[in-house]
């Protein structure tokens, strides 16, 4: 108990009337948040076509697996492509990332100070998965708080005509407890991977709360320290990527999301998986991921003009024809 005391004290010292918004970026223009409603043909295509082998053929048959693809490589011509990515599926640790967003909002709005302690739960919270320290950052901004940001139509996370999306509606482990499970599909840590790949594009263009809060929460996301699933895959063979990633893991519920940059490419992966074997699975699948956004353009065939005359003649001379 004295201990639980101790740790509200020293958050509390960050609940104050901070600077104002100014101070920590131009927040994002109150308009609708961009949308991933259609699909690149040729990125879908691609898409499916990993998804046709083993092991990924028979978890898509069995819709126990969702996954998104979004490269934004090109700013101006985003491409999206995704399969059975509007699933609502429990999520583990991934929508700590929806606590992550809900600190910058408060930090925006001058209720939470945004202090070196402040930071270093963040980072624990994504970096580590601190259990502890996803607890102690929902009591400080408030289970609302974190779904009125969701729900914000800068952002549109939590979507019910959308079949839902990122939710969060108890602790980690912690003594907050049950707040309420998400309306859809009574999951009490949720995520679509549509939704979710929605929330690593936005913060790719600067457009979660403010750009300077955008680049904060990407550096946080940077410099994964659980090196399994997609961390494990680019590791040993992309070593050169960046990754900003999230990942959640518990029982056979397994969730990875990342920004991935490499050799002037960027995208946006997304996997949610039902089954005991999402770790080796999720680092088979990464690899072949970046090898759709990698793969090398072939142009197009060059067909060299054929003389119909000539041809007729070949065929007559030797009787063909």
């Amino acid at each position: 108990m004295v201990k639980h005391v101790l740790c509200l004290a020293v958050i509390g010292l960050a609940v104050t009337a901070s600077a104002p918004r100014s101070s920590v970026g131009q927040p994002v223009a109150n308009v609708a948040a961009p949308e991933l409603d259609s699909r690149n043909p040729e990125l879908q295509a691609d898409l499916e076509r990993v998804l046709a082998e083993q092991p990924f053929r028979r978890l898509v048959g069995r819709r126990a697996l969702s996954v998104a693809l979004v490269d934004v490589s090109n700013p101006g011509a985003v491409r999206y492509a995704g399969v059975d990515d509007d699933r609502m599926r429990y999520a583990a640790s991934l929508p700590k990332i929806a606590i992550l967003l809900g600190a910058f909002d408060q930090i925006d709005r001058g209720r939470i100070r945004y202090t070196p302690a402040i930071r270093r739960r963040l980072e624990d919270m994504i970096r580590r998965s601190s259990n502890r320290e996803s607890t102690e950052m929902i009591r400080l901004i408030g289970f609302q708080s974190i779904a009125n940001t969701l729900r914000d139509p800068r952002y549109n996370l939590y979507n019910p005509l959308l079949n839902g999306g990122l939710w969060v509606g108890r602790d980690y482990g912690g003594w907050v407890g049950v707040w309420r499970r998400d309306p859809l599909h009574q999951i009490s840590h949720g995520a679509t991977a549509r939704q979710t790949a929605r929330y690593f594009m936005m913060l790719d263009q600067g457009r979660l709360v403010s750009p300077w809060a955008s680049a904060e929460m990407k550096d946080i996301l940077s410099h994964p320290e659980i090196h399994h699933k997609f961390v494990s895959g680019l590791e040993q063979y992309r070593p050169t990527s960046q990754i900003f990633r999230k990942s959640g893991t518990w029982k056979q519920w397994h969730a990875d999301a990342a920004l991935v940059e490499r050799d002037g490419k960027k995208y946006v992966a997304v996997a949610l998986l039902e089954s005991p074997n999402g770790g080796s699975v999720f680092s088979e699948l990464i690899v072949r991921l970046d090898d759709v956004i990698h793969r090398p353009k072939l142009p197009a065939p060059v067909t060299a003009a054929v003389d119909v005359r000539t041809v007729e003649d070949a065929l007559i001379r030797t009787g063909l024809r």
